[in-house]
């Protein structure tokens, strides 16, 4: 069906297989001020009775590689039913190596859909400094229906899923025709996971994986918890500080989402953001020497170029998008590349300008008749390795965004909210359109309302937003500082998805003072 729903917010790192993702040289912190203690909660943290038996058991922790532990948890299926059935939550600490231990660290980047205990396990120097890694033993864990954990499931084979990614709708594009292929590929889609899944489909939200998260904490032995959330993870963050605010340690909330938008509020928003990026790329690349927007694919290097340059590049990505609708091209493996798998094959390499490179790689492979390497960067996005995903990351997004937010089932708002995107992006706008229908072909409704956070009693919470990122746009990260009443904005101005130990100094010594201290910036540093 060649699916393109909402946009995935998740730190790339574990994703993209393009050039040298993981051979940036990031800028370290500063010095960072000596440890200090993490204050007691500041209310009774007294637990229900009924949740004893998942607050306090005992973890059996292995070692599993390179010096990590793991561990699996149990938790209720339905934490209104705690004496139902139960499910299984992965984890892996790397324990704390300085000589004054905080306690730990919980880190989640994101998604939803992306693995905690992949991150943890084989990016932790991506994910947190050393002086972090110094003072609390980092835990990666994957949440419900995610990766290691009880998860869910859809399709038998890579086979099946890749038909649902990659098979062209080959009725015009809106019409009558398109719309029952897309709603009827949908519901397929839907039943299988429900007769996968099972009953775990229903229980796969953000507020139950909040409340497993509490849970967590109590029995790795910490009285409030320390969060790092990147992306989707900033939701979590976000949900888990309204429903336990007194049970908050320092919690970095980095790529943030804002918890009071809708669905289409994030499509349009995301749509902006990599119409944005876009254009930013195309900026980019026309003062690189063979660059193919420029004329003749000379480019003109140190020249910045005019506004109408960048338009007209933009104006031919849309006409390439067009064109691949009309004749798609097809790779060695026999995928076709039509203008929805390209969108996905220019996402990915948005998400870091360090993956620019990549991107002209594939606009001149496409250019060229070449669909391999449009191909290869959308198998980055879906972590699909050799023909084979190496996660359920894509079941698991549709999953718990149909949860996380309701839906219409109308096409006629369906079409309204296509008109809009259409116009606030023009290029990428109409290939965002219609994501709806999985969620209205979902077998079990939403249970998550979006609406702004309270998080009454919480102590202070660090935000961090980029003003270029495409993902999770920095407004967001501005929204969530102010609905916070103890939020505090860390600005980054430069682009890419996230920015804690991925940017400048400035951003991660004002993360890591405060993990390490609680010290928090008197003003937004503006990074």
């Amino acid at each position: 069906m060649t699916f393109s729903p909402r946009v995935r917010v998740r730190v790339r790192v574990l994703a993209l297989a393009l050039s040298a993702a993981l051979a940036l040289t990031f800028g370290l912190a500063g010095c960072a001020p000596s440890a200090s203690p993490i204050p007691a909660p500041t209310a009774a943290t007294a637990i229900p009775a009924e949740y004893a038996t998942f607050y306090q058991q005992q973890l059996a922790w292995t070692n599993c590689g390179s010096g990590d532990q793991c561990a699996t948890a149990s938790a209720p299926l339905d934490w209104a039913a705690p004496t139902g059935p139960t499910i299984s939550l992965a984890l892996v600490r790397h324990l704390a190596t300085g000589g004054t231990r905080l306690g730990s660290l919980f880190v989640n980047p994101g998604g939803p859909g992306a693995s905690g205990v992949d991150f943890v396990k084989q990016s932790l120097n991506y994910a947190v400094s050393s002086q972090v890694q110094g003072a609390y033993d980092v835990i990666g864990f994957d949440p419900r229906g995610i990766g290691a954990s009880t998860a869910v499931k859809c399709f038998d084979t890579s086979a099946d899923l890749d038909h649902f990614i990659f098979d062209l709708n080959t009725q015009p594009r809106a019409s009558a025709a398109w719309l029952d292929s897309r709603a009827a590929d949908s519901a397929n889609f839907a039943a299988a996971c429900a007769k996968k899944s099972g009953d775990l489909l229903a229980h796969v939200d953000t507020i139950s994986a909040a409340k497993d998260l509490d849970m967590l904490r109590a029995v790795v032995g910490d009285s409030v918890l320390n969060y790092l959330g990147y992306s989707y993870g900033t939701l979590l963050g976000a949900t888990y500080a309204d429903l336990f605010p007194t049970r908050v340690g320092r919690m970095v909330l980095d790529g943030a989402l804002d918890p009071a938008s809708s669905n289409i509020d994030v499509l349009l928003n995301q749509a902006t953001g990599f119409e944005s990026a876009l254009r930013n790329y195309l900026s980019w690349c026309l003062q690189q020497k063979q660059c193919p927007f420029a004329q003749g694919g000379a480019g003109h290097p140190g020249s910045a170029p005019g506004a109408a340059e960048v338009d007209g590049a933009m104006t031919i990505v849309g006409k390439l998008l067009d064109a691949l609708e009309k004749s798609p091209l097809t790779g060695k493996d026999g995928r076709q590349v039509g203008a929805d798998t390209m969108l996905t094959a220019i996402i990915a390499p948005l998400y870091s300008n360090s993956q620019w490179p990549a991107l002209t790689q594939v606009f001149q492979a496409v250019a060229g008749g070449s669909a391999d390497a449009a191909l290869a960067s959308a198998d980055s996005y879906y972590n699909r390795v050799n023909g084979v995903y190496k996660d359920n990351s894509t079941e698991a997004f549709s999953a718990v965004n149909c949860l996380d937010y309701p839906v219409s089932a109308d096409r006629a708002q369906w079409a309204r909210d296509a008109a809009t995107l259409a116009a606030a992006a023009p290029v990428m706008g109409p290939y965002l359109s219609y994501g709806d229908a999985v969620c209205a072909a979902w077998p079990t409704k939403s249970i998550r309302t979006p609406a702004p956070v309270k998080a009454v009693g919480s102590p202070d919470i660090l935000v961090v937003g980029t003003t270029g990122d495409p993902a999770t746009p920095y407004q967001w990260a501005v929204n969530l500082a102010g609905e916070l009443p103890r939020g505090h904005l860390i600005t980054y101005t430069g682009e890419g998805h996230t920015a804690y130990n991925k940017s400048n100094s400035c951003v991660n010594n004002a993360v890591d003072d405060f993990l390490l201290s609680g010290k928090v910036p008197v003003a937004d540093p503006r990074c």
